[in-house]
């Protein structure tokens, strides 16, 4: 989020010397040639109408149905919560592309916009991590995970993970607001970026660092979870092959296989915002403009990112869960349909959408 703070949105760069240079010898309101803030619109108005009705769908899923409040399904409704908050400031993001100065929404709602972005951006981390960890139970100790993981005791974690966000992003109030460049019209020029207390007082600096640990030290954490459940499970392959494998470790990978999908798609859309923060340093101590075009452009591919993140879940999971798609088809009154396996065996129990071609 705009928080992480100088990269995701190309306004952030502003305090950063060089950065400022390049954008004072181009004093159009928008950084980027309108053929590329039209394509980036484009696919931003998908993944905004994509994530929207897929994370309210999620949100609605598990509310309705009883057998979709399972301890998983809750840690995924806290992200698709927390990713449809994200999206629905996404129209207001998308404006400052185009026109990021002069800001006209106001001190609060331009504290208001980081701060909801920075919070549920940390929401969604703390809860990926902890479904992580509640599988590493379940698959590797699933008599304690019996005892330690209940739907009222996972309830009252997200609670505390959602306090742990926001008491996190909470700096964001003071680190930005609407600034001006000194001597001009505030008319003109005002922007939505950190402020120069911000920047002097190293609180800027000291949050970039709260928020490279909020990204470097769950991944480390998934990496070690997935490496010890993809061991157990193998071990349990080895010890029960093929047709003997239970239906309980059948489940567990195809849980696995959907969380690690999960994953990988949430580190390779974060990657590049960590990039740029970098090419944002550097281009800060060089006078270079071409660096700082290079900067302005991988903040350009990160903003897309950062909501390609937040929309699709959804997406992997009606991919992925048959669970979903037939809670999904439920919701709407789709007409389910027995499924015929590829050599055509009749008979076969497992259900889904009659349109649906995807079966796990």
């Amino acid at each position: 989020p705009v928080c992480n703070v100088a990269a995701r949105a190309p306004s952030l760069a502003a305090p950063l010397g060089n950065a400022t240079r390049w954008r004072a010898e181009h004093p159009a309101a928008h950084l980027f040639p309108v053929p590329v803030l039209t394509g980036v619109t484009a696919t931003c108005a998908l993944l905004f109408l994509a994530g929207v009705t897929g994370n309210a769908l999620t949100v609605v899923l598990v509310a309705k149905f009883k057998d979709m409040r399972t301890t998983t399904n809750l840690y995924l409704c806290s992200m698709a919560v927390s990713d449809l908050l994200v999206l629905l400031w996404l129209p207001l993001d998308l404006y400052r592309v185009w026109r990021y100065r002069p800001w006209g929404f106001g001190q609060l709602l331009c504290k208001l916009f980081q701060f909801v972005s920075e919070s549920c951006t940390y929401s969604s981390i703390l809860s990926i991590t902890a479904l992580s960890v509640e599988r590493y139970l379940a698959i590797c100790f699933p008599l304690r995970a019996k005892v330690l993981v209940t739907r009222a005791r996972v309830r009252g974690l997200l609670a505390a993970l959602w306090l742990v966000s926001l008491c996190s992003a909470g700096p964001v109030v003071v680190l930005v607001g609407v600034q001006h460049e000194p001597g001009t019209d505030p008319r003109a020029t005002s922007e939505c970026k950190p402020t120069e207390f911000a920047i002097r007082s190293g609180l800027l600096t000291a949050m970039v660092w709260v928020s490279s640990g909020f990204f470097f030290l769950p991944v480390f954490c998934l990496t070690v979870l997935y490496g010890l459940i993809g061991r157990k499970l193998c071990r349990r392959s080895r010890a029960t092959p093929g047709a003997h494998a239970s239906v309980r470790d059948k489940s567990n990978r195809q849980t696995v296989r959907m969380l690690a999908v999960v994953v990988f798609a949430f580190v390779l859309c974060w990657l590049p915002f960590h990039v740029g923060r970098y090419l944002i340093s550097k281009s800060s101590e060089a006078v270079s403009p071409l660096l700082s075009q290079i900067t302005q452009y991988c903040n350009l591919v990160s903003f897309v990112l950062f909501y390609l993140s937040a929309a699709i879940n959804p997406v992997l999971y009606n991919i992925m869960s048959r669970k979903y798609r037939t809670a999904a088809c439920q919701l709407f009154g789709v007409k389910r349909a027995p499924r015929r396996t590829a050599s055509g065996v009749k008979g076969d129990s497992s259900l889904g959408c009659a349109e649906s071609s995807v079966s796990l």
